[in-house]
């Protein structure tokens, strides 16, 4: 069976999310974070080298970066659900937007995350990233526009890939300017697979 090893407040959430969309059998295992550091605990580099979630197990095949997870998760277990044929025009943009997530569009909000760790000594990079947020969410904001999911009509993995990148920009107050997202985001709280999702993996929230 499918095993998830899910680490509390982080990337882990959409991976359960994705399983309870699809209604795939899995097992979960729950790890973590030390209240003072906010890191993983160490039996997760059990798991994988990286002591990282999330880490999926399935047989003999173990993943642990999120977007090779949604893409197998939904190739091997998705029964022809959440992503548009391969050779179809969609396929291309939905590709593109499991990339972006973490390629791009996560980037300037780590670095927000930890330069803000730094204080004063943090202050000069402050612009640069402030820049990068407002060009990288103004960006997804404007693929919105006008639609419900970022591919096609319907749920897919690129909105289960993309949603770290609202939730992170709603924990540093950077996501009001943002209108498409913002209401992009509260649908995908309201839909009941994301609540049985939040309900199964423990209390969601970003400690920035």
């Amino acid at each position: 069976m499918l095993t998830l090893h899910h680490l509390n407040d982080s990337r882990s959430q959409r991976i359960l999310w994705l399983l309870e969309e699809l209604g795939t059998p899995y097992e979960l295992k729950r790890y973590q974070r030390d209240a003072q550091t906010r890191l993983a605990p160490p039996e997760l580099e059990a798991i994988h080298p990286l002591g990282k979630s999330p880490v999926i197990t399935d047989g003999d095949v173990k993943i642990a970066e999120s977007g090779a997870i949604v893409d197998y998760i939904i190739r091997r277990h998705g029964r022809g659900k959440m992503m548009p044929s391969p050779d179809s025009p969609a396929y291309e943009a939905y590709n593109e937007w499991l990339h972006y997530s973490e390629g791009s569009a996560m980037l300037p909000l780590m670095l927000n995350l930890y330069v803000s760790r730094l204080k004063e000594a943090g202050a000069p990079l402050h612009p640069r990233i402030e820049s990068e947020l407002k060009n990288h969410l103004g960006y997804v904001d404007g693929a919105l526009k006008g639609r419900e999911f970022f591919v096609g009509n319907a749920l897919s993995g690129a909105d289960i890939q993309m949603s770290f990148v609202p939730e992170m920009a709603k924990a540093f107050g950077k996501l009001e300017p943002y209108v498409n997202l913002s209401a992009w985001l509260k649908r995908m709280h309201a839909r009941p697979a994301f609540q049985r999702s939040v309900e199964k993996g423990g209390a969601y929230r970003f400690a920035v």
